[in-house]
């Protein structure tokens, strides 16, 4: 009964996880058709604002930088390397802001509020890049947001993490989504994202783990049960 109820269950979390594989396959290619689909420009974002919300979405917007509100999120690594990503609110009409994420510049060894120098062009700018979510969060250490407000208490340039809400409030208009830039390396800023990946190589790792458990409660009791009685008896 035990090897029974052992075999079952082990089997039965392989194609929980062989499951879980096939899941991430098919969201996987949900997004590279999504990716594959004409870029939306200004026009049509703004006369339906609806379409920001479709994360993976390409775009191409035309707007200006606000680069007061530029801000650098530390403890970004890329390539092994540590920097901040950088990201300056991009206005498209007097009514509709995104906040784009830029690009990636390294940290400086020995002073990390040393930042390396980029540029912000000034006046009408275009931006080609997709729909994406707001940055992961890091441990945050120092940083409270006021409950009336939704401001941070520390509102400097180099920050932690990044609330989209509380940094709509602290630059005084409503962010109407989060654009990962996409363009060729300008303005000082690297942009060599990772590709989105299906991820499912530890779910075919798992499943096959569960399988091998399974043929080991098998294997143990036949051995014990069949083979070594047998032997014992002749």
């Amino acid at each position: 009964m035990a090897t029974v109820l052992g075999v079952a269950l082990t089997v039965r979390l392989g194609f929980w996880q062989l499951s879980r594989g096939h899941d991430k396959e098919a969201l996987h290619a949900a997004i590279l058709s999504k990716q594959a689909q004409p870029a939306l420009d200004t026009v049509t974002v703004l006369k339906d604002k609806g379409v920001l919300s479709q994360v993976h979405q390409r775009v191409s917007l035309e707007g200006r930088w606000l680069s007061k509100h530029t801000v650098y999120l530390e403890n970004r690594p890329m390539q092994g390397r540590s920097g901040f990503i950088v990201l300056t609110p991009l206005q498209l009409d007097a009514a509709t802001t995104v906040l784009v994420q830029r690009g990636w510049i390294p940290r400086h060894q020995q002073d990390r509020t040393l930042l390396a120098p980029i540029e912000t062009p000034q006046g009408l700018v275009k931006v080609n890049g997709r729909v994406a979510s707001a940055p992961s969060e890091v441990m945050g250490l120092g940083e409270t947001v006021d409950a009336t407000t939704g401001q941070t208490t520390r509102q400097l340039p180099i920050r932690q993490n990044i609330n989209v809400v509380s940094f709509s409030h602290e630059i005084g208009g409503a962010l109407a989504a989060t654009v990962l830039q996409t363009d060729a390396n300008t303005d000082g800023l690297q942009r060599n994202w990772p590709e989105i990946t299906a991820g499912v190589e530890k779910h075919w790792g798992y499943a096959f783990q569960w399988f091998a458990l399974a043929a080991v409660q098998l294997l143990l009791y036949f051995w014990y049960q069949w083979i070594k009685p047998y032997r014992h008896a002749r």
